[in-house]
């Protein structure tokens, strides 16, 4: 277009120019070619003015122009079917007897340190990923201390919902086994196969059958593979149906859940640990098997025998420093103090609730009180003037747990808070009461930024304040990988080791070619790309373009005419603008399809910011992108991102440069096609007289 405008410019000005001079020869033409030449002239100029004004509106300095962020609602709370739901709470206790089996194994056994994903307050859990089968399959399972069983959903389930991985497919298994009836479990109609059944106060339920395959821990664990019994659903109903992970990781005590397993196969010591990420950084890290204490970590009895549950021995709550006045038996009604991973936030017995509320608002009488996010929670909120997470202890006090022999546990306000969703610099009370039960429960956002181990071989359950997004720093354990946010990548589907650069970090390289998912050298590759020591996403380089190949499920027949729609799924899933998602290439691989996608910058920006390209590639990753159900399910097969073109002074301003030449050209050429038509013109006045017309006399010079 440009090179057209160009073209036409130089061709009007040349008219111009020659019809100037040319006007000796026909001088009744040139008001006719001036008025022309002179209107190419103007609206080629104008044109040309309005060019170099587009080619000015991107500076390279403004950010990317991102859609705003879904909303996620007030506060998702407990996805987690393991309590029943209630007006001003969202999940209290379940009741349910499980089956307690302990073995005793020493502390030398190998562990397997893992990866959390999600975050409490906006997913509802945290997850892990764990690979079942040979050929691996990969599943994100919630990581729940109050449930006994790990289950998938099968590949025969017709009435399980659409989650972040395929099902299960036990055929493509070479080493999966169902569990054949026996007089030790339930079976199924025919007395052919042992199945289990799960149902829940809030109505959500799973059921299928019992099957035994390898389960893979991810290559950063210790301990290889191990041949494990889970569930294969068939059917799921409720929460259970419409989560976005998986499947359940039971870690609870009973004889279905992985520890148990484990323990009695004398394969890790009777222990586990998990740490949770706090307000600004979901993720974290879980460590199957028994760790080195810290010598500062707070230690409570944990009964075994009272409950399934892990029960603890909570005796005092202090507020500011100041103990409530309360008997230590309120917390020790039911089934006591109970810590469930499964549920996100805290309740409280009424009369300690009463107490723990009332001590709260003393202390903060000088904040004003907002109402909540949600009309449907009766919350506590308050409105602060910052929305620092580290200036939160200056305006909220600090609270403590007092456990056995004066063991403390001290809750910074990330502990009891959790962020208004629609007042920037507001919080809420995470603690509520427990309507009328009398059990205390403890949920995730008690041990936010906290090693919590369950050493169940010796009958306690430790805390330990850190950051656990330095955890294996911290402990000095070396080699180990960072627990990473939630927008971490993917871990391996292969238990094939992964190359690590000196400082043990995953080696990532990049930029270059495309790499396959699943290749050896890239099991835990794009986690590299969260590391500090990857120069090209944490470095001076620009991203210009991310490109993605994807398989999704779909005919490529019935995909076609979808495709323009699948665009834009994926560009408002991905929170950016449908103008920077361009399909590049689209085919057919029997019943699927292929598609390739480029992510280029916004209209506003010539690159793409690194924690951008870090987040749109975690969420296809992670499978955090939701497509219809028409679209079925997909894959990210592979994907690159390319380098954003570093321009010369040249390429920058090569455009006001070739204007200005245009503009003095054109200028030049007006000024002198106008003197010549008017040399012209007075010479043509001097040149003919009208017949008869009177002439001034000339002197005759001699030759």
């Amino acid at each position: 277009f440009g090179a057209k405008l160009i073209s036409g410019t130089f061709r009007a000005a040349d008219f111009l120019f020659r019809a100037s001079f040319n006007s000796f020869a026909s001088a009744r033409a040139v008001p006719f070619v001036m008025a022309r030449a002179l209107v190419n002239l103007a609206v080629g100029t104008v044109v040309f003015f309005l060019l170099f004004l587009l080619s000015q509106s991107n500076p390279s300095t403004s950010p990317p122009r991102l859609l705003p962020p879904p909303h996620h609602g007030a506060r998702p709370a407990m996805v987690l079917p393991l309590f029943p739901s209630s007006k001003n709470s969202s999940r209290t206790f379940l009741h349910s007897h499980r089956h307690l089996l302990r073995s005793d194994s020493h502390s030398s056994h190998p562990n397997a340190r893992m990866r959390l994903y999600d975050d409490l307050l906006l997913n509802g859990y945290y997850t892990t990923r764990l690979w079942i089968g040979t050929p691996p399959q990969q599943f994100a399972l919630i990581v729940d201390t109050g449930s006994t069983v790990t289950y998938v959903p099968c590949a025969t389930c017709e009435q399980c919902g659409r989650h972040q991985d395929p099902k299960f497919q036990p055929d493509l298994s070479s080493t999966y086994q169902p569990v054949k009836c026996n007089l030790d479990c339930n079976c199924d109609s025919d007395r052919v196969q042992c199945i289990y059944e799960r149902q829940y106060a809030e109505m959500s339920s799973s059921s299928g059958v019992l099957g035994e395959d390898i389960i893979s821990f991810g290559n950063q664990s210790e301990l290889v593979p191990q041949r494990a019994v889970f569930g294969c659903e068939n059917e799921e109903t409720g929460d259970l149906y419409s989560q976005h992970a998986d499947g359940i990781m039971g870690l609870g005590r009973g004889d279905l859940s992985v520890v148990d397993q484990l323990v009695e196969k004398g394969v890790i010591s009777d222990s586990f640990s998990l740490c949770y990420g706090g307000m600004d950084i979901g993720g974290g890290a879980m460590v199957l098997g028994g760790i080195s204490a810290p010598s500062d970590m707070v230690f409570s009895y944990a009964d075994p025998v009272r409950s399934p549950y892990y029960s603890i021995g909570l005796k005092e709550i202090h507020v500011a420093g100041k103990q409530l006045s309360l008997n230590p038996s309120v917390f020790d009604g039911k089934y006591g103090t109970v810590l469930d991973s499964g549920t996100t936030y805290a309740y409280l017995p009424e009369p300690a609730f009463l107490a723990f509320k009332e001590a709260i608002l003393k202390e903060l009488n000088g904040l004003k009180q907002i109402r909540g996010p949600d009309p449907n929670y009766n919350d506590i909120c308050f409105s602060t003037a910052s929305s620092d997470v580290s200036e939160l202890s200056k305006t909220f006090p600090t609270v403590e747990m007092v456990f056995g022999h004066q063991q403390k546990l001290l809750l910074s306000p990330e502990n009891y808070l959790f962020r208004h969703s629609k007042v920037h610099g507001a919080y809420c009370l995470g603690i509520f009461q427990n309507e009328k039960d009398p059990t205390t429960l403890l949920g995730g956002i008690i041990v936010r930024n906290t090693l919590v181990t369950y050493d169940r071989e010796h009958s306690k359950i430790g805390f330990w304040k850190t950051n656990c997004s330095e955890l294996w720093e911290r402990l000095h354990i070396t080699g180990a990988p960072s627990p990473t946010p939630s927008s971490s990548g993917k871990g391996n589907s292969t238990e094939s080791p992964t190359t690590t650069a000196s400082d043990g970090s995953p080696h990532y390289d990049f930029p270059g070619m495309f790499k396959p998912w699943f290749s050896e050298d890239l099991t835990w590759s794009f986690t590299g790309i969260l590391s500090d020591d990857i120069c090209f996403l944490t470095g001076k380089i620009q991203i210009g373009k991310i490109i993605l190949d994807m398989s999704l499920s779909a005919n490529h027949s019935y995909l076609k005419p979808q495709i323009n729609k699948l665009t834009e799924f994926i560009a408002k899933e991905l929170d950016v603008n449908a103008s920077q998602v361009h399909l590049l290439n689209f085919t057919s691989e029997g019943n699927s399809s292929l598609v390739r996608l480029a992510i280029v910058p916004s209209d506003s920006s010539t690159y793409i910011y690194k924690e951008t390209a870090r987040n749109i590639i975690s969420r296809l990753a992670e499978h955090r992108v939701k497509l219809p159900d028409t679209f079925g399910n997909y894959q990210l097969v592979q994907w690159k991102v390319e380098p954003s073109t570093k321009q010369t002074w040249w390429g920058r301003n090569y455009m006001v440069v070739v204007m200005a030449l245009i503009i003095i050209v054109v200028i030049g050429l007006s000024v002198y096609g106008v003197w010549g038509m008017w040399r012209c013109k007075q010479q043509t006045v001097n040149s003919y007289k009208p017949v008869g017309a009177a002439a001034p006399e000339q002197e005759l010079q001699p030759l």
